[in-house]
């Protein structure tokens, strides 16, 4: 490996925008990914195989962790909205490195809000503090990953 692909490793930020919205910088991203669903299927007298068959693709739920900041607000009002009804959205995940260049973009379809986690405070606790926000999404867009 060349030490300029290892620098590109450091430092990764996943920037996500829905729509319009932009919810700011992430500093992990966990989940990204596609699962082909098979069924299998034995046929009767043929006992050396079982027949494998894709039915669907799913999904995985996308967490993305931070340290709190000021696009905390953002995801607060998006998540808020969702309590007059849930509407789905398009967006994006963008992988940037230490020096704000473009590595990857994940563009995304049917994106909701699964769960948001705030900090733990605890007083004798000195780490970080972070959120999480999970969204569920219903696949990539064309070209998107």
């Amino acid at each position: 490996m060349k030490d300029d692909e290892v620098t590109v490793a450091i430092g990764i930020r996943y920037e996500v925008k829905l729509d319009d919205t932009n919810l700011g910088e992430f500093t992990s991203c966990e989940g990204l990914g596609a699962e082909v669903v098979m069924e299998t299927r034995e046929e009767g007298g043929n006992n050396t195989l079982v027949w494998q068959l894709p039915t669907r693709i799913k999904y995985p739920n996308i967490k993305l962790t931070r340290p709190l900041g000021k696009s905390t607000e953002k995801v607060a009002a998006w998540i808020s909205s969702m309590a007059t009804g849930f509407s789905r959205h398009t967006g994006s995940i963008v992988a940037k490195n230490a020096h704000g260049d473009v590595i990857a973009t994940w563009s995304l379809e049917g994106i909701v809000p699964v769960r948001w986690t705030g900090p733990s405070m605890q007083p004798d606790n000195s780490k970080v503090v972070t959120e999480t926000v999970e969204i569920a999404h219903h696949g990539f867009t064309k070209g998107g990953a």
